[in-house]
């Protein structure tokens, strides 16, 4: 997906919205671990009460790795049944040197279609660049986190700098806004204004918002661009709502009360 495609889903959904399909087995509603592939019926329900709530899916790939073969049949099932006009994340922090990372952008890329795969950006250039070779697919850089390990490194100062900033400025000479997004946590909502002098019209992908804490009208305060230029991931809040046979409702309901209220930030910021 390009970004003006990704601009038009905002604009004719009315919302800027990520669902993570994070699926746990041990959390998803017990009836459903009597069917022959619980993650992908649960998967699939989640998608059939939202995709018209959201602009895109985050699975968050440990979730299926962690069940080796048939998790990743499950990875590659819930890929295929999400609608092709929504945008696909593969958050799978990947990045290593470059012939390796070469291979992870294939694996998920070609392989399993993604439109894009979340990459950490600690080995530099040589680890990052083989996943800006793909056509209308997308790096999404870690760059400020929302955990509370953050602190451990991103914040650094390097020379006048803080190591996230580095990041941010430095990986502009390897993509642009049309192939480049960056991760910045929701919790930290007064950094987004200097991150947008920096990366003006990249999209932020922008975890947090609910269970860890962060406001989504203050992440649009600092962080909105002209094009809207963030998605904002929630995936407990919605995909956990319910646990019974109704729990795929339960998550619409969730997801519309976010996309109602980015439907009128939008309206706000004249963005639709």
């Amino acid at each position: 997906m390009n970004k003006e495609e990704l601009i038009n889903q905002i604009k004719q959904k009315k919302s800027f919205l990520c669902v993570g399909l994070d699926a746990d087995i041990n959390k998803i509603p017990k009836h459903l671990l009597a069917l022959e592939d619980p993650i992908f019926e649960f998967n699939k329900q989640i998608i059939d009460a939202t995709k018209d709530l959201c602009v895109a899916y985050k699975p968050n790939i440990a979730f299926y790795e962690a069940y080796g073969v048939k998790g990743w049949q499950s990875l590659q099932k819930t890929i295929d049944y999400i609608p092709n006009d929504t945008f696909t994340i593969a958050d799978a922090k990947r990045g290593d040197i470059g012939n390796t990372s070469k291979m992870y952008a294939q694996a998920f890329f070609e392989t399993l279609n993604f439109d894009s795969i979340t990459v950490a950006p600690y080995m530099g250039e040589d680890s990052v660049t083989p996943f800006l070779e793909f056509e209308n697919k997308w790096v999404i850089l870690l760059a400020l986190t929302s955990n509370k390990g953050a602190d451990d490194f991103q914040f650094f100062n390097s020379g006048d700098e803080k190591l996230f900033e580095k990041v941010i400025q430095k990986s502009q000479e390897w993509g642009n806004d049309k192939n480049l997004m960056f991760v910045v946590g929701a919790t930290r909502p007064e950094m987004f204004t200097e991150i947008r002098k920096i990366a003006p019209n990249n999209f932020l992908l922008v975890p947090g918002v609910g269970a860890q804490g962060g406001e989504l009208s203050q992440v649009c305060k600092y962080g909105m661009n002209k094009n809207c230029g963030l998605l904002i991931n929630s995936s407990r809040g919605i995909i956990y709502a319910g646990q019974d046979e109704n729990f795929a409702e339960k998550s619409r309901t969730e997801a519309s009360k976010i996309q109602k209220e980015m439907a009128i930030l939008l309206k706000q910021y004249k963005l639709i």
